[in-house]
């Protein structure tokens, strides 16, 4: 069990080795991924057994970090960022071309989020932006402890940070993609609450 103060830095060479990082985050525990790594995508499908034309969304530490990865980013997305990040919101934005991150079959476009714990936007201020998914298989129940995540993985995710126990409902997804936001997952924030600002 690591320690995610004192081991950041063991999380950070494990990504920038291209290995799995078993992290907490306000909603619920994250398999990551540096996506500009070749074949670390890959490994991240294998350990959660998702199919590729299900995109992975990325964590990033801040707007500029994801203002980086979209392009055309409309107005709504830049408020719905202002009023919920860093927080449970992912936005898909239409992807920068230039992105020549692996996160599936869709290259056009692409789910970011700010998560609201320090030690997910540490890891990206030091990383980049992460490639992310929920720790569990695909379609199955999300680990909410370290130990979990140790023990559904194993020797696929080398190295899980512990952040105690995190159950928190999932992150809203909304698609950004036009001119008004598309609801595809009521998660944390209610869509009653959005459509409100």
């Amino acid at each position: 069990m690591i320690h995610p103060v004192a081991e950041l830095d063991v999380a950070e060479r494990a990504l920038r080795a291209g290995q799995l990082v078993g992290l907490p985050t306000d909603t619920v525990y994250g398999l990551a991924a540096d996506a500009f790594h070749t074949g670390a995508a890959d490994r991240l499908f294998a350990a959660k057994r998702r199919p590729r034309d299900v995109d992975l969304p990325v964590l990033v530490a801040d707007q500029d970090q994801a203002r980086a990865l979209a392009t055309g980013v409309p107005a709504v997305a830049l408020r719905l960022m202002d009023a919920y990040w860093p927080g449970g919101l992912t936005l898909v934005l239409p992807r920068n071309p230039d992105v020549t991150a692996d996160l599936g079959d869709d290259e056009a476009t692409i789910g970011l989020r700010c998560p609201d714990h320090e030690v997910a936007r540490d890891l990206c201020r030091r990383v980049g932006p992460l490639a992310t998914t929920s720790a569990n298989l695909h379609g199955e129940p999300t680990a909410t402890t370290a130990r979990e995540v140790e023990s559904l993985f194993g020797s696929a995710v080398p190295v899980v940070l512990d952040g105690g126990t995190c159950a928190g409902a999932p992150s809203t997804v909304l698609d950004c993609t036009g001119e008004q936001p598309k609801l595809l997952r009521e998660g944390r924030i209610p869509w009653s609450e959005i459509t409100a600002v």
